[in-house]
């Protein structure tokens, strides 16, 4: 009987151990994994574990600033609270680069300068010898291009203009004598025809609308009239007018004429003449481009 009775005691002692140990187990699969709410749940040395509390817990934590992990204390517990604020780090925007200036303009010189010359010349804008100074003739060549093109008449090679030249931009006239020379009012361009094409394009500045005094009768208007006419008389020299000097003139209907002078403007601006530069007004006598009897149209 005794011996049975130590037997019983030995196995209900076994017994109670066994459902203890289940229990701890059972605790501690419990706070191992990932929570249902998709958190991790931090676990301790001891076999506890703690997460954030939620909203509606009444429990205090201790939050970490300077960190969002769980750290762990030496007494085994631990808890963590994300920060109220990330952390973020606010620098000042660098400024953008300021593109380079690769506008060409009267005063310019050198390489870029020679190669805008010879472009120019090539497609048929008149504009004396590619020096590689930006001079007045180089000024009223690139005039003559932006007025073929559309662009604003300010005379310097700007973006825009290169990018006129780069596309090879050349002077168009329409259907006429095949050997002419054509005025166009509204593009303010002189062309040399030959051949049905246009030779040269050169600025020029015609009649600028307004109202003059004129020594012949009284008030005028300084228009230059369209139409088809023919060189008549010519002077080689500076010939001195009521209204002005006039540079080797070429008249073509009555005492309108095409004529240097100092200033060309990208404008219609004189008392009806067609005005060009003076280098220009020798081009068109040295090669003999306005013969007297020839064709000059204004359109």
């Amino acid at each position: 009987m005794v011996g049975r009775a130590k037997g019983e005691r030995r196995r209900a002692t076994g017994s109670a151990a066994l459902v203890a140990g289940l229990v701890l187990g059972l605790g501690a699969c419990a706070g191992g994994g990932t929570s249902d709410a998709g958190g991790p749940a931090s676990q301790t040395s001891t076999g506890r574990s703690t997460t954030a509390p939620s909203a509606s817990s009444t429990s205090t934590s201790t939050s970490d600033t300077s960190s969002s992990s769980t750290s762990s204390s030496s007494t085994g517990s631990s808890s963590s609270t994300p920060s109220s604020s990330p952390s973020s780090s606010t620098s000042a925007p660098s400024p953008s680069a300021t593109p380079r200036d690769t506008s060409l303009r009267p005063g310019d010189s050198g390489p870029r300068v020679r190669s805008l010359q010879r472009s120019l010349t090539r497609l048929g804008y008149w504009g004396g010898t590619a020096d590689g100074t930006y001079g007045g003739l180089t000024e009223q060549a690139v005039l003559a291009l932006q007025k073929q093109a559309g662009l604003d008449r300010d005379g310097v090679a700007g973006p825009r203009t290169l990018r006129a030249v780069a596309d090879g931009t050349r002077p168009t006239v329409g259907a006429g004598a095949p050997d002419r020379v054509e005025i166009d009012l509204e593009r303010q361009l002189l062309y040399v025809v030959r051949d049905g094409s246009a030779r040269w394009a050169i600025s020029t500045s015609t009649g600028s609308g307004e109202t003059y005094e004129s020594s012949y009768d009284g008030l005028a208007v300084a228009v230059t009239p369209p139409g088809t006419f023919a060189v008549g008389r010519v002077y080689d020299g500076s010939e001195v007018a009521k209204l002005g000097t006039l540079y080797r003139p070429r008249y073509f209907n009555g005492g309108i004429a095409v004529h240097g002078a100092a200033s060309v403007p990208g404008r219609p601006a004189s008392h009806g003449c067609a005005r060009v530069s003076d280098p220009a007004m020798d081009l068109i006598w040295s090669q003999d481009l306005m013969p007297v009897g020839s064709t000059v149209v204004v359109r």
